[in-house]
């Protein structure tokens, strides 16, 4: 075996899923500079084995490739999740609000206590959102902040003065701050019928430096990589600016931290100077500028502000204004001209139907085809409207946001309109470019099993079914829309999604079997083994040892994430980690040690050289020195 053809990796005895429709199953596979170069039988792919090429036995467990998020804000939820006490997957208020009132109890000031979305009242055994009075009674004097989807924000008494909301505030334009008999605030914000109102009163709270920023990326990543992700689309987000609040996802490529292919959109920041800022960004930005870990992928979500149509079902649905069509044309002939490919968020039909007037407009003197233009979300798209989209060479990237709306959705249109919203197994069917994501952080959780779920069930998280047998995918379709799909709307087809010599190495091992657990179980599955380009960034029981990706503890040391991690873990982490949250009250240092944490007793009586103090301060970086 010449190092040429030696392999660096090598899977054995596995139930390989591959998605390659020539070989669609396989039982082991063999790795080469971060890609596949042999998939097949164990004594084919063996021939690649070299003095230095390590083997390891897969136990009969299923691998599949890679997931990749269509729809993810990555980039901004990265900055944030370290500050963010996450309720996604809780099962009960109950425990909501323990987890709320521990973390206030070490949340020092002038620091918010947050809840930012992925999280629906539905999934809740009491079918319901804590009292303003609840919140002020767990919480008299820390600032505490609950978003939920893109509906509406609970804030209790310290956070509205944090805010600096008073009687004489005034609502802000499609935003209403609830007010008592007296007209003071209560703490209720509504979305009515945008999200302006959350998302600025969200930018109110303290920040992290960015330092702590890197810190917290790099634990949103791990906790992608926990549940099986290793791509994504970033879709950009409000209030999010380029290139500023880009300087941590580029820090972290630049010195080769990132454990999420990353693709990413740009998406506009001033209203009514929107074709200023594509027009600007074509000449300083170029298309596909980057790597395979990290580059640019065009436009959006967010085109022009008059074409945005939020998709809070409790509301009725927005009607845009008359200057859409002219303020998209401006944009769109921009992007068409530099060949960059775009995404636009529509969530309605009536809003998708006068966009396509302008993109038809525009193909007939700058063809779109071979653009990989697409529309995000799309709920209520018509069969028409299909038909267009498929006509220009388009696409539509679905999330599951009626996972966690869909109650809301049949309360106002009806449980027969909620059939085939999305309508996706249709479009699929028409032969539509189509693939599935999240839309997360805020209005839905970041977990891509909730959307895998949603796809193969049609139920939402609180139980609703919403979709009968037609509307719905069987597994493989569902997993295709996660996987091999999605590499369209990024532009990366043949390079991944897919366990096939020559793809990039991606891939996982469930904790469960994807096609033969119980429908239930589907949403409850996560990740053993994670491996991107042929690293593992993720490993756990019997690949424990695999893992080739330390992250140090999540900064600052009142984080969430240190006591509840992240979906789910809260459930196993919260006991396991409860006396290292004592420690960290109880503790008189004022930082956590970045290796240790606040367990000093274990640093000064560990092998480690902690008596000679610069030399250990300047190797590991460790402040135990300090107590």
């Amino acid at each position: 075996m010449t190092d040429a053809t030696s392999a660096d990796l090598i899977f054995t005895k596995g139930r390989v899923t591959t998605l390659d429709r020539s070989a669609p199953a396989a039982e082991a596979f063999a790795i080469k500079d971060g890609r596949f170069i042999a998939v097949g039988r164990e004594s084919e792919v063996m021939v690649h084995r070299g003095p230095e090429t390590k083997v390891v036995d897969l136990n009969g467990r299923r691998v599949l490739p890679g997931l990749v998020d269509n729809h993810l804000h990555i980039i901004r939820g990265g900055l944030n999740f370290n500050m963010e006490l996450r309720w996604d997957g809780v099962p009960s208020l109950k425990d909501a609000m323990d987890m709320l009132r521990a973390q206030v109890e070490i949340t020092p000031p002038p620091q918010w206590v947050r809840v930012v979305g992925g999280f629906t009242e539905n999934q809740f055994a009491e079918k319901r959102l804590p009292t303003i009075e609840e919140l002020n009674q767990v919480a008299p004097e820390t600032p505490v902040f609950i978003l939920h989807l893109y509906d509406r924000a609970l804030l209790n008494g310290a956070a509205l003065r944090a805010a600096g909301y008073t009687k004489g505030t005034p609502n802000p334009p499609g935003g209403e701050i609830s007010r008592d008999a007296k007209g003071e605030p209560t703490g209720l914000l509504l979305a009515k019928p945008n999200a302006g109102i959350l998302y600025s009163t969200l930018s109110k709270g303290p920040k992290l430096p960015f330092e702590y920023q890197v810190n917290s990326t790099r634990h949103f990543m791990r906790d992608l990589n926990r549940l099986g992700l290793t791509g994504a689309i970033d879709a950009g987000g409000g209030f999010q600016n380029y290139p500023d609040d880009y300087a941590v996802i580029q820090k972290l490529a630049d010195d080769g931290q990132l454990t999420i292919r990353l693709a990413y959109n740009l998406f506009t920041q001033k209203p009514k100077q929107e074709r200023e800022d594509f027009i600007n960004w074509t000449k300083t930005s170029k298309y596909k500028q980057g790597d395979d870990y990290f580059r640019h992928n065009g436009a959006g979500e967010m085109l022009v502000f008059s074409a945005a149509d939020f998709e809070d079902f409790r509301e009725p649905r927005p009607d845009m204004p008359a200057e859409m069509e002219d303020d998209l044309e401006g944009v769109v002939r921009v992007l068409a001209e530099n060949r960059w490919p775009w995404r636009m968020h529509a969530t309605y039909d009536e809003t998708i139907s006068r966009a396509l007037d302008v993109f038809e407009r525009v193909d007939q003197e700058i063809p779109l085809k071979g653009l990989n233009w697409f529309f995000d979300h799309a709920e209520t798209i018509s069969e028409r409207s299909i038909d267009r989209v498929a006509a220009l060479g388009g696409g539509v990237a679905v999330q599951h946001r009626m996972a966690y709306q869909g109650e809301y959705f049949v309360e106002r249109y009806g449980s027969d309109a909620a059939e085939e919203t999305p309508p996706f197994a249709r479009m699929l069917d028409k032969g539509v470019k189509v693939s599935a994501g999240t839309d997360a952080t805020r209005v839905a959780s970041y977990n891509p099993w909730i959307s895998l779920s949603w796809l193969v069930t049609g139920r939402t998280v609180g139980g609703l079914q919403l979709y009968p047998s037609r509307s719905r995918l069987d597994r493989e379709t569902a997993l295709r829309m996660w996987t091999e799909n999605v590499t369209w709307f990024s532009n990366e087809e043949g390079k991944k999604g897919r366990i096939a010599p020559g793809m990039l190495a991606d891939f996982i091992v469930p904790n469960r079997d994807f096609f033969s657990c119980p429908p239930d179980e589907i949403s409850a599955i996560t990740s053993d083994l994670t491996v991107v380009g042929g690293k593992v960034v993720f490993a756990k029981a019997d690949f424990e040892k695999l893992d080739e990706t330390e992250v140090p503890p999540a900064m600052p040391d009142w984080s969430p994430v240190r006591a509840y991690g992240g979906y789910g873990a809260w459930k196993a982490e919260a006991k396991k980690d409860n006396a290292l949250r004592l420690q960290a009250v109880a503790c008189g240092c004022a930082n956590a040690c970045g290796v240790h944490g606040h367990e000093h007793a274990r640093a000064a009586s560990g092998k480690l050289p902690v008596a000679d103090l610069k030399a250990f301060w300047g190797a590991l970086g460790c402040a135990c020195w300090a107590v």
